[in-house]
């Protein structure tokens, strides 16, 4: 008898590639062994398609010849999956694990098995046997308001960063009306905060997410999280909307900037009452922002970084020791990879450079861009996760050096 997931893993890979959809690529040719896809790159590099139809695909992460991809399944409960594509991405994805409330997060642990973000939990995902088997790591994790999903970041001790985003916009009340600015925000008083980045050493037992481990404050959602080979860990995090409703002089095109950060345990980068560099909030113009920790770098305005990572390969030399940031944002300033020249300690000593554009999505080339997450393969390329589009792409070295599309 067939199984139910055996069923659901054919129907994955059964949908030909080439179907028409308004978010179908157009391929030419070949990037390192992937069908090159209408994007611009830098010179050198190319983008390939791996996979589509995934999904909403989400997190992704490399573990040996292994590619994994969460479908989230949207925005319902119970309909994400866990989705693998062996043979270095060549082989058709299979399921290994659905049902899933709206996975997101997705890294590979020191251990080497995986660890994800679902709704209210993070779980780890070993794959030593016939069978993934799962277990609780960390359980309590807030499921209410705007932002309840995770973003994970292990670092070299072992230690896994978890950041908790913030229920509301701007501390605006369930009514949508303006915060009293005479009072502390709720999200920044409980204990533990809202807007904030927490850590735990995963063990054999779960912790709850009241026990783990503060590490800072005021960052309204950071999800994109990575750790440096020092082990100093890095934010992208995404800013506010709206501020044009709180005072018509501000743009809301133009403000507030999203942020890179390097986080400084213990530090408060002043969410709700501070925006860009320590600026107060017009919900809260009094309030004594020159105490907050400013942001290392401010990111264009909407750009929404879902993503970041530390390259740490040589196969794509060019982007030795940097950053790479994915813009999801579906305004003008979204859409994009970017890279940042960072020192060892994660201060920026240049400005974000384009990587991968051209997702404009006015031709039928290229559908719109929607990238989430990059990972690391083992031969240095990376893997690019794309909700909207539900694709995996791969960026790798050209054949026809200079070249793009």
């Amino acid at each position: 008898m067939v199984s139910v997931l055996r069923v659901a893993a054919l129907l994955a890979i059964l949908v030909p590639l080439g179907t028409a959809s308004a978010r179908d690529y157009q391929t030419q040719d070949s990037c390192d062994g992937f069908p090159k896809v209408f994007l611009k790159t830098r010179p050198g590099l190319c983008v390939g398609l791996v996979a589509s139809h995934l999904g909403f695909a989400r997190g992704v992460a490399a573990i040996g010849h292994d590619v994994f991809v969460l479908d989230m399944g949207g925005w319902r409960k119970g309909q994400g999956r866990l989705l693998r594509l062996k043979q270095d991405g060549h082989a058709p994805p299979e399921v290994l694990l659905s049902g899933l409330d709206e996975p997101s997060a997705l890294v590979s642990g020191t251990d080497g098995a995986l660890y994800m973000g679902v709704a209210g939990k993070v779980v780890r995902v070993d794959l030593s046997g016939a069978r993934p088997q799962m277990r609780d790591v960390v359980t309590g994790l807030p499921e209410k308001g705007r932002h309840p999903l995770t973003a994970l970041a292990f670092a070299p001790d072992g230690q896994l960063y978890i950041n908790i985003g913030s229920a509301t916009d701007h501390c605006e009340t369930p009514d949508g009306d303006t915060p009293d600015a005479q009072k502390a925000c709720p999200e920044t008083a409980q204990n533990p905060p809202r807007a904030s980045i927490m850590s735990v050493r995963p063990g054999p037992n779960p912790v709850v997410w009241k026990n783990t481990k503060l590490v800072a404050t005021g960052l309204r959602n950071s999800m994109g999280l990575a750790v440096l080979p020092n082990g100093t860990l890095v934010a992208a995090v995404n800013a506010r909307d709206a501020i044009n409703k709180a005072d018509p002089n501000l743009s809301d095109t133009a403000l507030p900037h999203d942020t890179y950060d390097v986080i400084r345990p213990g530090a408060n980068y002043g969410w709700p009452y501070c925006f860009d560099d320590n600026q107060p909030s017009p919900e809260y113009p009094h309030h004594a922002c020159a105490g907050m920790q400013k942001p290392a770098l401010l990111l264009p305005a909407h750009a929404a970084p879902l993503g970041l990572l530390a390259y740490q390969g040589d196969a794509l030399s060019d982007l030795q020791g940097q950053l790479v940031l994915p813009y999801h944002g579906y305004r003008k300033t979204g859409h994009r990879i970017m890279t940042l020249k960072i020192s060892a300690g994660g201060e920026p000593t240049g400005v974000p450079e384009p990587l991968v554009w051209g997702w404009e999505g006015r031709t039928p080339l290229s559908p719109a861009g929607a990238p989430v997450s990059v990972a690391e393969m083992a031969d240095g390329s990376l893997l690019v996760s794309e909700d909207h589009n539900g694709t995996l792409l791969r960026i790798a070295k050209s054949d026809a050096h200079g070249e793009t599309h």
